[in-house]
């Protein structure tokens, strides 16, 4: 069975040399394929990391044509090996549908989002037409952290505690945000795959429900017509890189086999075998391992 990496990396040289961090290793495909190869990794889904770039570039529009393009261009030299997802110009809806289709003929099989954008979440109405085109088309959709003013930043901005803590945070309010303005009820068909297990989402599962149950016993909060944990569990959440057998745990309080991804975040951590061995190494059958390190992500691209 493949082994695949749901959530890897690829920087158009064009486009990270307009990034403040995005440089060494970001645009190395031949050593990404090279630690591909002495890990057993068969193919790599390449989702854009949520950068500065736009606002070097003369916004999101610019940044599309040549981050798309140069992504479509490294899967045509690989396809055997890299599956690509396309960006969207999230400050101009009108050309959301343009980009959809050019996505689409640049044979990008994932839309790659971020958690947020400038404050706004998924939840806003000039996205319901990519989760439309997404399950007409049968794509799943990607959720990145946002870096750039990532939920709390405002109050406490710091090079170790924003990415550890306010990145993955943006994660886990983009859902339940989601969740509590309907979105999953609206487009029950769209395969939504949040990084970073969904952030602290596995931790807080049960609060929710228990929050959640006593609020509506008070009618405090509306009917979401079933607990959060039953959106939760029908999610998909990648690894990103995690090396921790309670973090994997932990996912499973959420959801189940079926719906946990392997993805390395490269080459933000290139130390592929520590993360695959946690999978290995854990209460798993031999399918539930299959399913996690590559065929639950094979099986949404080839619906």
């Amino acid at each position: 069975m493949a082994t695949v990496d749901a959530h890897s990396h690829f920087m158009p040289p064009e486009v990270a040399q307009n990034t403040a961090f995005f440089k060494q290793f970001w645009s190395d495909s031949d050593r990404q394929l090279k630690l591909m190869d002495e890990n057993q990794v068969d193919q790599a889904v390449l989702v854009y990391p949520t950068s500065d770039a736009h606002l070097n570039m003369g916004g999101w529009s610019n940044l599309c044509t040549i981050y798309n393009q140069g992504i479509a261009g490294l899967v045509k030299k690989h396809p055997k090996r890299f599956i690509g997802g396309g960006i969207l110009p999230v400050d101009n809806p009108a050309r959301i549908k343009e980009e959809l289709k050019r996505i689409e003929g640049l044979g990008l099989k994932v839309i790659s989002l971020a958690s947020s954008y400038d404050r706004t979440y998924l939840d806003d109405e000039r996205f319901f037409e990519v989760y439309e085109f997404a399950q007409q088309h049968k794509m799943p959709i990607h959720v990145h952290p946002q870096i750039l003013n990532p939920i709390g930043e405002e109050r406490l901005k710091d090079p170790l505690l924003s990415p550890v803590l306010e990145y993955v945070l943006d994660v886990s309010a983009c859902i339940g945000i989601m969740m509590m303005q309907g979105v999953f009820l609206k487009f029950p068909a769209v395969d939504f795959i949040f990084a970073h297990y969904g952030g602290v989402l596995p931790i807080v599962r049960e609060r929710f429900d228990t929050t959640y149950a006593m609020l509506r016993r008070r009618n405090f909060v509306k009917d979401l017509t079933k607990p959060p944990g039953e959106y939760f569990k029908n999610l998909f959440f990648d690894m990103s890189g995690s090396r921790s057998a309670a973090s994997l745990a932990g996912a499973l309080e959420m959801t189940d086999a079926s719906h946990i991804l392997w993805g390395s975040d490269y080459p933000a951590n290139q130390d592929f075998s520590a993360s695959l061995s946690v999978i290995s190494a854990s209460i798993f059958s031999s399918m539930e391992r299959q399913n996690i390190c590559g065929a639950n992500v094979l099986r949404l691209l080839e619906k």
